[in-house]
């Protein structure tokens, strides 16, 4: 017990001296204004979204950007009146369109995004999903951003919604775990490969989409906003930040909601491999497990190291709640909270293994 408490607290040492800070506040964007005012194209894939889209409809056309903007909802093969709520705001820069038959090959994320693509004429693109709510001078501030640091990508983790009691037991501890894999900070290094992106919002130079094959060259992504960053982070320049002018709407009432969210991607993470699959959730015991049961008990030695270690994670954890205007009080259950998502990974490959592989919006992908 000694020997494993003392690695889970070198390995937390290393996180939270080494590992690109992923546990701060930052990166975030101020609201700003860019001096030039390109043309922008907002995508909105939407499919079966009647409850949410209004409002992201709605603060998607009322944005003050300066320059021209059209916002397009592509309507993918909805059943419960997408298009219909989004026809009833009558506002002259949305339009709908009604995305064509999925080809073979395509997630149906993309391929309405492709949709989109084809019919937009602008320099930029804005890609972003039909439950999030901007502020006003979100735009202005992505597109400020973008012009600052001559970036191809310019992405935000947008706010989540941390309403239900299971929101906020669970929901911060994916943009933490989010974050750890991916430091915000290696990711907007030029030298770093790490590359990732939030799919919520997504602003894309189309000239560099281009370079990278289109949105064809990952057709079959299901994890499709890492995967485009990696593809455009070959030959420019990216960024990843947490926005404080957008919010998704899209509730998760239960336990069960989240798990399922989790489970969806969690082994196509994992890249479907079993050896991978054990790793991580050694990883995650030794990590989170390890140090409060060395505390209660252990011998003195792995005690020390233990609480050492619990305490290390949970003053990690703390930025996050903040963000999320929740009690630190909370960052010492991190150790339970990663368990779910342990569980909800071994879920995940369960899934897989029982041949209903990744399920989203009534669709089944291989």
């Amino acid at each position: 017990m000694t020997a494993l408490a003392a690695l889970a607290l070198g390995i937390w040492v290393y996180l939270l001296l080494g590992h690109g800070k992923f546990w701060q506040a930052g990166p975030t964007l101020a609201p700003a204004r860019p001096r030039a005012v390109p043309a922008v194209t907002i995508i909105v894939p939407a499919r079966d979204e009647a409850d949410v889209v209004g409002p992201a409809l709605a603060s998607l056309v009322a944005q003050d950007y300066q320059g021209d903007f059209r916002v397009l909802l592509v309507d993918d093969s909805s059943t419960d009146g997408t298009g219909n709520v989004a026809r009833a705001i009558t506002d002259p820069k949305l339009f709908v369109i009604e995305a064509a038959p999925r080809p073979q090959g395509w997630s149906g994320k993309l391929w309405a995004l492709e949709q989109g693509l084809a019919a937009a004429d602008t320099d930029w693109v804005l890609f972003t999903d039909a439950d999030i709510v901007h502020e006003p001078q979100h735009l202005s501030t992505l597109m400020a951003k973008a012009e600052a640091g001559a970036y191809d990508l310019v992405s935000e983790m947008v706010a989540l919604n941390c309403e239900s009691q299971a929101e906020r037991a669970l929901v911060p501890a994916f943009v933490f775990f989010f974050a750890m894999l991916y430091p915000f900070a290696w990711a907007n290094d030029p030298e770093s490969r790490i590359a990732a992106a939030a799919g919520g919002v997504m602003l894309v130079r189309r000239a560099a989409l281009a370079r990278a094959g289109g949105l064809a060259a990952i057709r079959g992504a299901l994890i499709d906003d890492v995967t485009l960053s990696q593809a455009l982070k070959k030959n420019g320049r990216i960024w990843l930040g947490h926005s404080q002018l957008a919010t998704s709407r899209r509730p998760y009432p239960t336990a069960a909601d989240i798990w399922r969210m989790v489970a969806r991607t969690a082994y196509v993470q994992l890249r479907f491999s079993p050896s991978w699959l054990a790793g991580t959730v050694l990883g995650m015991l030794l990590v989170y497990a390890v140090p409060p049961l060395a505390l209660a008990v252990g011998p003195a030695p792995a005690r020390i190291a233990g609480g050492l270690a619990w305490a290390g994670m949970s003053a990690a954890f703390v930025p996050t709640l903040l963000r999320f205007r929740l009690l630190p009080l909370r960052a010492p259950l991190l150790p339970l909270v990663a368990l779910f998502y342990t569980a909800a990974t071994i879920g995940s490959a369960v899934n897989h293994y029982r041949g209903r592989g990744v399920m989203w919006k009534q669709r089944a992908y291989s």
